[in-house]
């Protein structure tokens, strides 16, 4: 493994080695203005929210590796402590990109990189027509974290206004994770999409308290079908199928096949009963893959 100290490389080695491992990144695309009024408009990964109630979000516009120079950004911030949060997704994403361009102070980005400003309810700076989801904040709080290169600028924000588009909302009036479409920063010059099969559900143990890993019987857990991942799923059931429940799903023929093909050869039957279970589990189907994987012992 290979083990880095910070003190020991140059800032710009130990800050994509850091980019690349703590990924992917939402993107806070950032609008504020100056005190005579001008806009600026730049993306910061650096960001996420931390609280709703009060709603906070904050991130971090770093002092330039190359300058120590602060971004417009943060100085905007200092003169009127409000900022717009769009966020970004798929189809803004080269125009976000753009705006990210270093250009001299002054240079409005919503025309360098071809958005529509609009303007805010409660706050001086414009929201970015194009993004689905803008919020309104003020800003707080400011931590400067060091003086030099690199350095970050914690702004803290508290969400005053949330305005989505209602093109992303399901029935239900919640963000459809689809529809939104987003993207978010990895390391270099690569970003990561969040749709498609690149979405997934994996259920929250809130209501529930799971069994753990350390329950599931050795033979199960010493599996070499099943993933870690799907040890994860079969210790997250509250309890374990009875030896009832288990007899009663093997009686009703779901698996008969796989016990007539295979039932004289025990090593392939155990194999293809965790073959079953592995896609049962792909499925979130969990308690049926804990009767399957229970049945030759039911």
């Amino acid at each position: 493994m290979l083990t880095i100290n910070p003190k020991e490389v140059k800032t710009s080695e130990f800050h994509s080695y850091l980019l690349g491992a703590v990924a992917p990144r939402p993107i806070a695309f950032a609008s504020t203005v100056d005190k005579d009024g001008h806009p600026n408009l730049a993306p910061f990964s650096f960001f996420n929210v931390f609280s709703a109630n009060p709603p906070i979000a904050v991130f971090s516009p770093s002092r330039s590796g190359r300058t120590g120079n602060n971004k417009h950004t943060y100085e905007n911030i200092k003169e009127v402590p409000e900022v717009v949060i769009n966020v970004v997704n798929y189809n803004m994403v080269q125009q976000t990109s753009l705006a990210s361009t270093e250009y001299p102070k002054g240079v409005n980005e919503f025309e360098k990189a071809g958005f529509t400003p609009i303007a805010s309810e409660l706050i001086k700076p414009f929201r970015v027509k194009e993004s689905p989801v803008q919020l309104e904040c003020k800003v707080n709080q400011v931590i400067e974290l060091g003086t030099q290169g690199g350095a970050g600028n914690l702004i803290i924000c508290e969400v005053l206004l949330i305005h989505i588009s209602e093109t992303i909302l399901d029935a239900n009036k919640h963000i459809d994770p689809f529809k939104i479409d987003l993207v978010a920063r990895m390391g270099g010059n690569w970003y990561s999409r969040a749709n498609g099969d690149s979405l997934f559900e994996v259920t929250k143990p809130i209501m529930n308290l799971g069994i753990g890993i350390d329950k599931i019987p050795e033979y199960i857990r010493n599996s070499k079908i099943l993933s870690a991942n799907n040890l994860g799923q079969l210790g997250n059931i509250e309890k374990i199928p009875s030896d009832e429940e288990v007899m009663n799903y093997k009686n009703s023929g779901a698996i008969n096949e796989v016990y007539e093909i295979y039932g004289s050869n025990m090593e392939k039957l155990i194999e293809h009963l965790h073959h079953i279970a592995k896609g049962l589990l792909d499925n979130n189907k969990i308690e049926e893959a804990w009767k399957v994987l229970l049945s030759l012992h039911g």
